[in-house]
């Protein structure tokens, strides 16, 4: 079964909190640490809201893990396959157990998936809970999170630095990412999207979008697809979504091209932009781990074959949907099935 999420978000209910920076919390034994800077390193608090105009970044470079034989055979079919679940130990889930924590690269500005939420002060969201739940299977009810905000074009160098043990923060699975990590089964299904003002008359991810200036975040699907076809569309990247958002919001960008899930809250809570179109790609969300961590990547897969449980209504992960999703993408009647390569 794939299940497609429709629907977008603005988070200008949650920029103040965002733009305030960082603090250490303790929730659920949680932590936050500084975001992820340009070199994958921690660039000190504050670092997590809106970026300069100027800081453009890419992950793909110098210094890129190279491409694995065996993925030759990843096509757009097979991308979202993974590993079969497994509960035993292997050496990355030891080298967890030994550190007493998990180190979870995040979002930290994603209103309903990754966000600080202003009336208390902690991270919250849908990939929140499902990291909670990851650290709860391998270390316990009182499991220590680490979190580290980590920019849309910094996910991948992070995990082949190992300066997170795995990110969990929407992140698409396709064949050009798989060269450089690993992936667990989907848990959530998206697609592409343009949102614009409801004056602009920009109609879809098409001609309209011609002469327009069109924002993405550097690193992520919506750049892949702009580089592919950009419509005529003069093409602005960022290093996070939130910082499209802001342009848009500014002037500085006509549209806006994202996963429609990160973008459900925008249109929901601003009344003067909207979905335009259709989404115009398939794709599915996964946690991202370094490729040589594989016994972390099958105990992944078994958590959320827990999480998903039978797909009922009491599901953990239909209980997480219900919280965080539903209100801005109605109509979803159950996760993703997963789908597997041995």
């Amino acid at each position: 079964m794939r299940v497609r999420a429709r629907g977008l978000m603005n988070l200008r209910a949650v920029l103040a909190p965002v733009a305030a920076g960082m603090c250490v919390m303790a929730a659920a034994a949680a932590v936050l640490v500084p975001t992820l800077g340009s070199d994958a390193e921690d660039d000190g608090p504050g670092r997590g809201g809106p970026s300069s105009p100027a800081a453009t970044h890419r992950a793909y470079g110098p210094g890129a893990a190279p491409a694995s034989p065996a993925l030759a055979t990843c096509t757009e079919q097979n991308a979202a396959e993974s590993l079969r679940p497994s509960p035993d130990d292997g050496a990355a889930v030891e080298r967890i157990k030994e550190k007493g924590q998990l180190v979870v690269g995040v979002d930290q500005n994603t209103y309903r998936w990754g966000y600080r939420d202003p009336a208390t002060g902690k991270l919250v969201g849908f990939d929140i809970d499902l990291a909670r739940a990851i650290a709860e299977d391998i270390l316990g009810p009182d499991a220590k999170v680490v979190f580290k905000a980590v920019p849309t074009n910094q996910r991948m160098p992070a995990l082949r630095k190992r300066s997170v043990d795995m990110v969990v923060r929407t992140m698409t699975i396709n064949c050009a990412r798989k060269e450089q990590v690993a992936f667990s089964t989907s848990y959530f299904q998206a697609g592409q999207q343009v949102l614009a003002p409801k004056t602009s008359k920009i109609k879809a991810f098409d001609d309209s979008l011609r002469g327009k200036r069109v924002c993405t975040a550097a690193g992520s699907t919506g750049e892949s697809e702009l580089a592919a076809q950009r419509h005529g569309a003069q093409v602005l990247t960022v290093p996070n979504q939130l910082d499209c958002l802001v342009r848009l919001q500014l002037g500085e960008a006509d549209a806006v091209v994202t996963d429609n899930a990160l973008a459900a809250a925008q249109a929901a809570q601003d009344p003067a932009v909207e979905l335009k179109g259709k989404p115009f790609t398939d794709e599915s969300y996964g946690v991202a781990m370094n490729k040589d961590d594989t016994d972390l990547v099958r105990r992944v897969n078994k958590v959320l074959d827990d999480y998903r449980g039978d797909g009922g209504a009491d599901s953990p992960w239909m209980r997480a949907y219900r919280k965080w999703l539903r209100a801005d993408m109605p109509g979803i009647s159950g996760p993703p099935s997963p789908e597997y390569s041995d």
